[in-house]
């Protein structure tokens, strides 16, 4: 079992607190609902998931960040408070308000963000009676519990701190994401924190974001499915001093450090999906556009024969290549195709490359971290996509959700 001295400890930002605590939302002594603290003048930006049934929580945080900053986020586990209703509308507004009743903000102050099993009520009266207790609780150091309280399915929390040096002072990034089935984000059930103490303006902030979504959480996928909570939130508290201006070098310096952030915690999803044992890197060259690249990489990703063959060492290439050939790419010529596995080239010339070998295949499927480099020959473009295989497991994780 994953314990807390297995992880990295995430380094506080100045500016922002956490809190955890078990509100006995679904399991019983279970860290299931955390608040988040933002000191007054923090910057905030959010993603959210782009499926037209979107949770309870993520209409009203949309609603509340169009009418103030946020100064407080709540997060449930064990329910996801989707597919309810005008009365998960509600639930979602009063758990909001009983958190500002508390800390002395205005309800459109605070953000909700829930996970877990979709179609059943949310239980405001346990979170509402559990709200004091992890108020108390908030602490700059409350990073480690916070990764816990916001797991499902996931084995393990995804946490981590980088630090860079601008002008001579240290700015801090600290992020923590869950996430393990239901993963396709497209801005899985994912979501995903990420403080730091520079002071970026909101527009670039939310410019910032979208930039490293698109570079991490939206090239990973587990299953295909994108769930109706997926939600990702950057929160600059500006408390290092450092100011950000989009178009600087500091800026970049700082952009590049946030994207290598999410990166890590997107592939900590996928190495944690449901019954995953292998990470998979499926990229994708020799494009026309970036689109087509995705295109062909999602097809690979989210075949089930290809992801089960993983999951079994077996290095049956033709199922790659039968994905690679029913993906969506108007008059692909297969005669410049060429798929590797690692450094083993498979496929060439529109079929097997004749110096492959079966040995070689088998002792690159039998790593945990394998790449699936395929290059169409048409183009520049370029695209990689983090997935992993299929096992028995995330069937029996799936089936049993409920029970």
């Amino acid at each position: 079992m994953t314990t807390d001295t297995d992880l990295p400890t995430p380094l506080p930002v100045p500016g922002i607190r956490l809190g955890t605590t078990c509100a006995g939302i679904r399991k019983p002594d279970h860290r299931d609902l955390v608040v988040i603290e933002l000191t007054e003048g923090t910057n905030t930006a959010a993603v959210f998931t782009r499926n037209a049934f979107c949770a309870a929580p993520v209409v009203v945080a949309r609603e509340h960040l169009q009418k103030a900053s946020p100064r407080y986020l709540v997060i449930n586990t064990g329910n996801a408070n989707a597919g309810t209703g005008e009365a998960g509308l509600a639930a979602a507004r009063e758990c909001c308000a009983a958190l500002a009743g508390q800390t002395g903000v205005s309800s459109e102050a605070v953000l909700p963000f829930s996970t877990g099993v979709i179609g059943e009520d949310l239980p405001v009266d346990r979170i509402v009676a559990a709200l004091p207790s992890a108020v108390e609780a908030l602490d700059a150091q409350g990073w480690d519990d916070a990764s816990w309280g916001i797991l499902t399915t996931d084995t393990r929390p995804k946490r981590l701190s980088r630090q860079i040096t601008i002008d001579g002072v240290t700015v801090t990034l600290t992020g923590m994401a869950k996430g393990a089935g239901m993963i396709r984000p497209n801005m899985a059930t994912m979501l995903a924190y990420v403080a730091t103490d520079a002071d970026v303006e909101t527009v670039a902030l939310h410019q910032a974001l979208q930039a490293a979504v698109d570079a991490s959480f939206n090239r990973i996928t587990v299953d295909g499915d994108t769930s109706t909570n997926d939600a990702c939130v950057l929160m600059a508290t500006g408390q290092s001093g450092v100011k950000l201006e989009a178009g600087t070098a500091a800026f970049a310096q700082w952009q590049a450090a946030l994207i290598e952030l999410c990166e890590e915690l997107a592939k900590g999803l996928v190495r944690d999906g449901e019954g995953a044992t292998k990470l998979i890197h499926v990229a994708v060259e020799g494009g026309r556009t970036t689109d087509e690249c995705l295109a062909v990489a999602y097809t690979v990703a989210h075949s089930p024969l290809v992801k089960t063959a993983f999951f079994a060492a077996d290095p049956n290439w033709g199922r790659i290549l039968a994905a690679v050939g029913r993906a969506p790419v108007p008059e692909l010529d297969v005669q410049p195709v060429r798929i590797w596995l690692d450094e083993i080239c498979i496929v060439r010339d529109g079929g097997r490359d004749p110096d492959y070998r079966e040995e070689q295949g088998q002792i690159v499927m039998a790593r945990d971290e394998i790449t699936v480099r395929i290059h169409l020959g048409r183009g520049e473009a370029s695209a990689t996509v983090w997935t992993c295989d299929f096992s028995y497991d995330y069937v029996r994780i799936n089936a049993e959700y409920r029970t």
